[in-house]
């Protein structure tokens, strides 16, 4: 007999004590709980010589317990594996998994059987070799033993003790093999599990879809996010929110979508809901709000003031409250209310108001609290500055919820400082997340901004965006925000229970004439006249006498960025004399009654001011200076002989001929286009018979089922009033319908409906939209309506009208993003109109013309902060940038010309929805609801073949999903420790592991959809690789790829030395074949 202590270092390994005792007269029985196909294909030649292995697995591998998706997740991922352990990584990493597992197949057929121990049974791990011709071929190791190649000590392990080998001793090995026997019979205590193996092994070595090696990544990508898909753990079946009226009035996307929130809003303290227009976030953040109402958390809901009724509807016993059983205790403020410190609103009183005794803040609309103006001195605090202060970062722990479609505009910081809200202002709030610094990834994805907004139009794409943009602004906006497209809903939701969207016909476009006699001037003359003005009454410091300019100055120029810089307010009336041209083009856009009441206004305003003059010119007193004065005795300086508002200035200050020569000039050239103006009346203003007659074929043609309803959006209250006046008698006389004018402003609310309180907002939409605003639960006799709704934009955000079906822009908003937020009152889910009408009137120009004249009234106040210097350049115009923006603008009103468009198909628009991973988690989501249990299953190696056919930009190569084994996570990588990067067969890179989206966008574009194997391609890929056994090319592409992941790592830090908010130099991120793990691979040929 001989004991030999076995440590598997050298040539001391279990796996050479196997190959030298194992002859064809041996029997192998093994015991235990780990096994792989690395093992057997090391042992194959003994295994194959020998009369053949029994394999006992002490360990279930086959049934698995009930848990939650991400529980399960980990379960399985903390066994071994059979496809191969953490040690075997490097071999697996040889990319011959596939042809190891097949000769395994092979071995196993001809020479192995395997049984599991049963329930309740326990078995020591042990190696038993018996020679029925040699005693000395005798072998026992009963020591912990894997069958795994680190277990035989072909790789290494972190095992520290030795194994001891009993060699030529019969006695010994009888008595164990008696009780390998015992257990290996009877039924009782094993069951013979060989088939379940076999067929765990085909499934390492079959061809596999394209579509589900993609599947097979994004379970290993996104398992760390499968907590957010999975409801039961939040709220179970029978849980009093299951139960609650708002989560059954939900859709399962809006579920999908509160499940998500509930989850952010719990682990990172809040979060964004970013939904496309018209997909219910009001509903959404109901829930949102039950869930916590349930946990007895307070809930302050800060909405605009014009949606206030939209919240408070659901806090009463209202017939109209279809949520009543609910019992919603939420408080409702709003957004103003923040810059109030007494009076009531709403019945609470302001100056008593507890403000910081929230546990979750809900902000409506939040896209209105994107700017946090701290530069300015103020005396009091900015609405940001209260929330922030009095609510979110005093008392209780405040969680946030903030609702927008468009919470970025045109700037990172738009949100930034909403993201703020979530971190109490902490820039570093999410490092442990892997966001370092918050405010450095939102810096780097505006520089990113900036310099694609520098590109020429044609290629300003999304995609060249993405492209630019740092992959750590994908994962902070994946972490904090929901956002979900209309057409994401429609690929990934069966939109029978929730009703399809309405048809969007294309729209019509109507360019009308200003005057149908033909009398009113060229619209290039009128621009013109009004690009000519002083704009004299807007811009008095330029007339203050240079002697006392300089006491004006200090009085009111603002400083900023905390002293170091200052905004003249000289600057100020320039930049303000421009946007009021730019008014002036706009209101002659929208109507001619709006540019006459506006000339009418002006030229008041400037006779008004030259009176004053002349009465001082008239006088022999001596009119006071402002450097008479001290400070405190400023306010009586300023009496009836100043002039202005805010900025005031004394009349005894002015150089009066030089402001009276600019104020004549103004004054003629306003008085000349306001008598052309008023010329064009009613009966004469082409554009208001072309709306009469679109009206009247609406009329006369309704597009679904008799439905005459109509919306007439323009800018402007006086338009409105305007059109008001001179349709609402005529549409009730000819057609006997009913009319209402809603502007949210000084002009009074009118209708022609009886009954209706018109200086309710809400009762004049829910008589123009009784089914959807639950008319029927008010006053369930009523049968008049309104059927023509003239409104300014105070109603085109949140407000649903979706029993309307024809929408009419009688002016076009100067950003997109408004007039798709219009449209959004009737392009709504679940609407009752088949089909959808959007008006669009245009001025009867070219767009080139229309775009130059633009630009020539309106000029540009550029804002450039030169942080070097601390100075900002106030009023600075680029005229290669203003090319491309004019190009750019075009672009994006040809298109409102053509086509109704969604705010992330906005030419020039960056929607969050671009930039989330939300519809990979979507895919993995459905996925999941098929195939959880054979993803769970699935072996880590797997590849999958396909062609470039439906992605021409696509290159042969390969697509490698792997698993970073170190453990520094930086910031490069916005899928880490997951690394997804495309290669060339070459060898070159064609999409890097920063780029993570854009791989994946590539991954699923070249498999989704390809559910069978292709087999000709199967063919060419056995005969290039010997039936998959040569695989030195492709583990070569994947030795390159680590190489040029080390290589960019470095090149990233490097770079990041010269950055601001310091470096993310990772050391030593990739060595060798050890530092990864290869979880997948698609080859694209």
């Amino acid at each position: 007999m001989e004991l030999k202590l076995i440590d598997n270092k050298g040539d001391n390994t279990l796996e050479n004590l196997i190959s030298e005792k194992v002859t064809k007269h041996s029997k192998i029985s093994i015991q235990t709980a780990a096994f792989s196909i690395f093992a057997f294909h090391a042992l194959q030649k003994e295994i194959k010589r020998s009369k053949g292995l029994r394999l006992v697995l002490t360990k279930s591998f086959f049934e698995k317990e009930e848990n939650s998706f991400l529980k399960r997740y980990e379960i399985a991922q903390s066994e071994e594996d059979i496809s191969g352990n953490k040690y075997e990584i490097k071999l697996r990493n040889k990319m011959n998994t596939a042809f190891i597992a097949r000769e395994t197949t092979r071995l196993i057929e001809e020479k192995v059987k395997v049984h599991q121990l049963g329930p309740n049974q326990n078995a020591l791990d042990e190696l038993l070799i018996e020679n029925e011709a040699d005693i000395e071929g005798n072998v026992v190791v009963p020591s912990m033993f894997k069958f795994t190649s680190d277990g035989l000590g072909l790789t290494e392990s972190n095992n520290v003790s030795s194994m001891t080998g009993i060699i030529g001793e019969p006695n010994h090995l009888a008595g164990l093999k008696a009780d390998f026997d015992a257990v290996w019979n009877d039924p009782k205590k094993s069951k013979e599990v060989t088939d379940k193996v076999l067929e765990t092994v085909r499934t390492i070595y079959q061809e596999n879809p394209p579509e589900w090696i993609y599947f097979v990544s994004l379970y290993h990508i996104f398992h760390d996010k499968l907590s957010e898909l999975d409801e039961q753990d939040i709220a179970p079946e029978g849980s009093r929110f299951k139960d609650s009226v708002i989560w059954n009035k939900l859709y399962q996307f809006q579920k999908d979508g509160v499940m998500g929130l509930i989850r952010k809003i719990e682990k990172y303290n809040g979060a964004i809901l970013a939904d496309s227009v018209g997909l219910g976030k009001t509903f959404s953040a109901l829930a949102v709000i039950k869930y916590f109402e349930l946990q007895r958390k307070r809930v302050l809901v800060l909405a605009p003031k014009r949606l206030r009724d939209n919240w408070t509807l659901y806090t009463r016993p209202d017939v109209r409250n279809v949520l009543v059983d609910d019992y919603f205790n939420y408080t409702v403020l709003n957004h103003t209310d923040l810059s109030r410190y007494k009076g009531e609103s709403d019945g609470i009183k302001l100056d008593t108001f507890l403000w910081s005794d929230f546990d979750l803040v809900v902000i409506d609309e939040s896209h209105n609290f994107r700017n946090n103006d701290t530069s300015v001195n103020r005396e009091t605090k900015t609405r940001y500055q209260r929330l922030m202060e009095d609510i979110i970062q005093k008392g209780r722990k405040t969680k946030v919820l903030m609702l927008s479609a468009t919470p970025i505009n045109n700037q990172m910081n738009d949100l930034k400082n909403q993201i703020g809200f979530i971190t109490e202002g902490k820039t570093d709030a999410l490092a442990k997340y892997g966001v370092d610094d918050i405010d450095t990834t939102l810096r780097l994805a505006q520089q990113a901004f900036n310099q694609w907004m520098e590109l020429d139009e044609s290629e300003r794409t999304t995609q060249s965006f993405l492209d630019k943009v740092n992959p750590d602004y994908f994962k902070l906006l994946d972490m904090l925000t929901i956002a979900r497209s209309r057409k994401h809903i429609e690929k990934y939701y069966d939109t029978t229970s929730l009703g399809d969207f309405p048809e969007r016909l294309k729209p019509m476009t109507v360019k009308p004439n200003i005057d149908a006699s033909g009398q009113f001037p060229d619209l290039q003359d009128v621009y013109d006249s009004i690009g000519y003005l002083n704009m004299a009454m807007y811009q008095p410091l330029q007339y203050v006498l240079s002697t006392k300019r300089k006491r004006y100055e200090e009085l009111y120029d603002t400083k900023v960025k905390e002293g170091k810089s200052s905004f003249r307010q000289v600057d100020r009336e320039q930049a303000l004399a421009k946007l009021i041209r730019a008014n002036l083009f706009k209101r002659l856009e929208s109507s001619i009654y709006s540019f006459g009441s506006t000339l009418d206004r002006m030229v008041g305003g400037v006779e008004d001011i030259l009176e004053k003059i002349k009465e001082h010119q008239a006088g022999n007193v001596e009119m006071p200076s402002i450097t008479d004065f001290d400070d405190e005795d400023l306010e009586s300086a300023f009496d009836e002989q100043a002039v202005g508002t805010k900025t005031k200035i004394l009349i005894g200050d002015m150089d009066l001929v030089k402001w009276s020569q600019a104020l004549n000039e103004d004054l003629e050239t306003l008085k000349e286009l306001q008598t052309v103006t008023h010329r064009v009346t009613p009966e004469k203003d082409d554009k208001l018979m072309d709306l009469e007659k679109i009206l009247k074929h609406k009329y006369e043609h309704p597009i679904n089922c008799n439905n005459k309803k109509a919306i007439i959006f323009t800018a402007f209250a006086d338009t409105a009033n305007y059109l008001y006046e001179n349709l609402a008698d005529k549409v009730k006389r000819l057609y006997g319908l009913n009319s209402a004018l809603v502007t949210g402003g000084s002009t009074p609310n009118k209708t022609t409906m009886k009954g209706v309180a018109v200086n309710d907002m809400s009762d004049i939409l829910t008589n123009f939209s009784p089914i959807s605003k639950g008319r029927d639960q008010i006053n369930p006799n009523a049968t008049e309506e309104i059927d023509l709704l003239i409104a300014t934009d105070t109603i085109s955000e949140g407000q649903n009208l979706q029993d309307a079906d024809y929408l009419i822009n009688y002016d076009i908003h100067w950003n997109p993003v408004r007039v798709i937020q219009r449209f959004g009152r009737i392009d709504r889910i679940g609407s009752r109109n088949k089909q959808i009408q959007l008006v669009n009137f245009w001025p009867n120009v070219d767009l080139d013309t229309y775009l130059n004249l633009e630009q020539r009234v309106k000029g540009r106040m550029v804002m450039l902060n030169t942080a070097a210097t601390g100075e900002d350049d106030l009023l600075n115009i680029k005229s290669n940038k203003e090319m491309n923006d004019l190009k750019y603008r075009k672009k994006q009103l040809e298109q409102l010309q053509t086509q109704v468009i969604d705010l992330e198909d906005v030419n020039g628009a960056i929607s969050i929805t671009d930039m989330t991973f939300n519809d990979f988690k979507a895919d993995l989501q459905n996925a999941l609801k098929e195939h959880e249990k054979l993803l769970n299953e699935a072996p880590l190696g797997m590849y999958a073949i396909t062609d470039t056919t439906n992605l021409p930009e696509a290159e042969p190569g390969v697509i490698l999903t792997l698993k970073q084994q170190t453990n520094d996570l930086g910031q490069e990588n916005s899928v880490l420790p997951y690394i997804v990067v495309y290669m060339r067969m070459d060898g070159t890179v064609k999409i890097n592991y920063m780029y993570a989206k854009q791989v994946l966008d590539f991954f699923k574009k070249l498999t989704v959809g390809k559910k069978t194997v292709n087999q000709p391609l199967v063919d060419e890929f056995y005969e290039e690789t010997n039936g998959g056994k040569d695989m030195c090319a492709y583990s070569e592409i994947l030795s390159k790829a680590i190489e040029a992941i080390r290589g960019k790592q470095d090149e990233v830090g490097m770079g990041s030395l010269f950055s601001p908010g310091g470096t993310s130099v990772q050391t030593e991120l990739l060595n060798d074949l050890d530092d990864v793990e290869l979880i997948s691979f698609l080859i694209i040929r």
